[in-house]
């Protein structure tokens, strides 16, 4: 298999397969099935929130490349009259930057800065998108997301529900059939915001935000809540998982803050807190929490599979699909396209190459002659 799979890396440098999917399973015997908030994916690796998302042509290039699941850029909710409360987040996007990022302990990693933050054109433009994305999906492509912005009141403050109610109710109307799917992007409250510098205030929002957004729905809805890194310590980062019990997925986190830069970042110091944190899952800490999407420095399938065997039955990529072309083994192809060919199928670090020396070591058994990959989240959070 080694020989195998290294043969298929050099022979798809020019081109994946159609199917991918199905090529790993009759190849490899492996199952690479993930999941979100609910839906079956044919593999667990999808697109977040950002500026690879904004658009028609780019979910059209994602269903050419063959990715499992794509989040819109974040819509800023408002009610009937077009009134927002989180107004301020309907910045324009300056360029993004693909930078180098150092870690703490020397590691060279990749980090997008931007300064920009949410959707910035019409609530009307922005259904378009959606229905867009509902036909991608409905033809067989990606599962399409919208993501939303809600109003966060402070801890005196009654929540703005017009908010909730018009906004979640035209999403709706627009996606058509349920189940709807939305991402509440707690995202960019991120440490440089003084919104997010109170615990209590914090923790309420995401108790009552779920619900909130069921009621607004008239559709059935699944709500995923992506979970900001907090200024806070670990523990506070498990507090925020217990008090968001009320999500259908938990994402996994979202970017840390450089207090003197002023922007968020990412890159190993982003993947080893997410990681550590995750780590502190018991079996009984874990109990009753929603279904986990991993987030964060995800550059190869290793990191994929780290990520898995924390319990996340997928991941969402940002950074990776933006490196410079030089920084992906892949010949042709979208960078999209070239991403999913390094994480798939790099034999030294890529998804199947770690799913077949789990095997080996026995640390993953296969079923009916087959390794799945949604068995990784059932050894998550025991001990050893």
């Amino acid at each position: 298999m080694r020989a195998q799979l290294e043969q298929d890396f050099e022979r798809f440098k020019r081109g994946l397969p159609r199917d991918f999917a199905a090529h790993v399973r009759a190849a490899y015997r492996i199952d690479l099935t993930g999941r979100y908030a609910g839906e079956l994916l044919p593999h667990p690796i999808g697109k977040g929130s950002g500026q690879l998302s904004l658009n028609a042509g780019q979910l059209e290039e994602d269903a050419a490349a063959g990715l499992a699941f794509v989040v819109l850029k974040t819509v800023i909710a408002e009610d009937e009259t077009g009134a927002r409360a989180m107004a301020a987040w309907a910045i324009h996007e300056t360029r993004m930057r693909v930078e180098r990022r150092v870690a703490a302990d020397g590691r060279p990693g990749w980090t997008v800065t931007w300064k920009g933050r949410g959707w910035d054109r019409t609530l009307d433009e922005y259904l378009a998108l959606v229905r867009a994305g509902r036909d991608v999906t409905r033809a067989g492509g990606p599962l399409i997301v919208p993501s939303v912005k809600y109003h966060l009141p402070r801890l005196d403050e009654p929540f703005r529900d017009a908010e909730y109610r018009h906004t979640t109710g035209r999403l709706a109307q627009a996606w058509g059939a349920p189940p709807l799917l939305v991402e509440k992007d707690f995202s960019p409250t991120l440490a440089g915001d003084a919104l997010a510098g109170d615990r209590a205030q914090i923790l309420r929002w995401l108790r009552e935000v779920p619900g909130r957004i069921r009621a607004a729905s008239p559709l059935p809805v699944r709500v995923a809540v992506k979970l900001m890194n907090a200024r806070f310590d670990d523990a506070f980062q498990l507090d925020m998982m217990r008090a968001a019990s009320e999500a259908d997925a938990l994402v996994c986190f979202n970017r840390l803050f450089d207090a003197e830069r002023g922007v968020a970042y990412g890159g190993w110091d982003l993947s080893d807190r997410n990681l550590r944190v995750l780590d502190r899952l018991t079996p009984h800490a874990s109990a009753g929490t929603p279904a986990l999407v991993g987030t964060g420095n995800i550059c190869s399938g290793r990191l994929i599979l780290d990520y898995a065997r924390r319990g996340c039955e997928s991941v969402e990529l940002h950074s990776f699909f933006q490196l410079p072309l030089s920084q992906y083994p892949a010949t042709h192809g979208s960078r999209t396209q070239r991403a999913l060919h390094a994480l798939l199928y790099a034999p030294e670090d890529g998804l199947i190459a770690g799913m077949l020396a789990l095997a080996a070591r026995g640390e993953l058994e296969r079923r009916d002659g087959e390794l799945h990959f949604l068995d990784l989240r059932a050894h998550a959070h025991r001990p050893g």
